[in-house]
């Protein structure tokens, strides 16, 4: 009796954790709406501040910190708060448009895939490289043709954001098999400080004061929402897909965001959804495609080989 051919290894999503990632990057890319309507009311930078605020307390109370180093809970929260909203509240408060701003900041997904391959040593396929062209080449068209939606403050600032984004990932990959939701909560616990600290220095106490007096109930939804679904549920979830599976492997699905994000900001606040915007979602769409399909096809076509 022979022995049983093994499994052909794959690095593509099972069918439950892909919806779990489609789940996420769909919170992920309508929240770009959610920010925009709480700017119209608070600084940005007191606003992130008060969504990590909500993402700590009192969960902070009732999950038990997870078995993570201080400096990498720090990290995170630096990193993911500050470094990430932070910065892309401020860009998102005249500087760029929420559908623009939904799609520069995919850039992360090139950034961490590169930063795991230097830092991590994770290897990169060649049908990822294909997979991340597809993608590449929708994000210059949106570059190209984008322009009069933000201006070059707004467009670094992004950028800045999707590099802390990408760095964050790599902290969470660090932490393994963890409690993610636990560690998205203590490790807010370190983003909100910098944040109020910023907020205080550069925004200053009458207009944190004012945003205060004019927020209304649609405001405090969207502070509540960017705290409860887009932090404690979109971050936990992602981060315990980035503890199962390679970096190349799940970041990619984050190229979908600006589908998401597009289509809402069109639909919602009328952005402009011009032909180019279409060609070029549909490119970030196939490069998405590529990425998914081709491990299945590759570990179907090894089992075909071998019965």
């Amino acid at each position: 009796m022979t022995a049983a051919a093994p499994r052909a290894p794959t690095t593509g999503l099972s069918g439950l954790h892909f919806l779990l990632a489609l789940a996420v990057v769909a919170v992920w890319g309508t929240n770009f709406v959610v920010i925009h309507v709480g700017l119209e009311h608070l600084p940005p930078l007191m606003f992130a501040a008060l969504r990590f605020i909500l993402a700590t307390l009192p969960w902070i109370f009732i999950l038990k910190r997870p078995p993570a180093p201080w400096r990498d809970l720090a990290s995170y929260g630096v990193l993911v708060g500050f470094g990430q909203f932070g910065l892309m509240h401020v860009a998102m408060r005249s500087d760029i448009s929420p559908g623009l701003a939904s799609l520069v900041i995919q850039t992360q997904v090139f950034l961490t895939v590169g930063l795991a391959a230097i830092l991590a040593r994770e290897k990169v396929r060649g049908f990822q490289f294909a997979a991340l062209a597809f993608a590449l080449t929708g994000l210059v068209l949106i570059a190209v043709f984008g322009g009069q939606s933000a201006t070059a403050k707004g467009l670094v600032l992004v950028l800045l954001a999707a590099l802390s984004w990408a760095a964050s990932n790599i902290v969470v990959k660090r932490a393994g098999q963890v409690n993610m939701l636990a560690y998205v909560v203590w490790g807010s616990l370190f983003s909100a400080p910098p944040l109020i600290v910023c907020s205080f220095a550069l925004e200053g106490w009458p207009a944190i004061a004012a945003g205060f007096r004019d927020a209304d109930l649609v405001t405090w939804l969207a502070v509540i929402w960017q705290a409860v679904g887009n932090t404690l549920f979109g971050y936990a979830a992602w981060g315990w897909l980035l503890g199962r599976y390679p970096a190349a492997s799940v970041t990619p699905m984050a190229l979908l965001v600006p589908v998401f994000g597009m289509g809402s900001s069109a639909l919602l606040l009328g952005e402009p959804l011009q032909s180019w915007k279409l060609i070029a979602a549909a490119l970030v769409v196939a490069g998405l495609a590529i990425n998914m399909l081709w491990p299945l096809w590759a570990a179907r076509g090894s089992r075909a080989r071998l019965a």
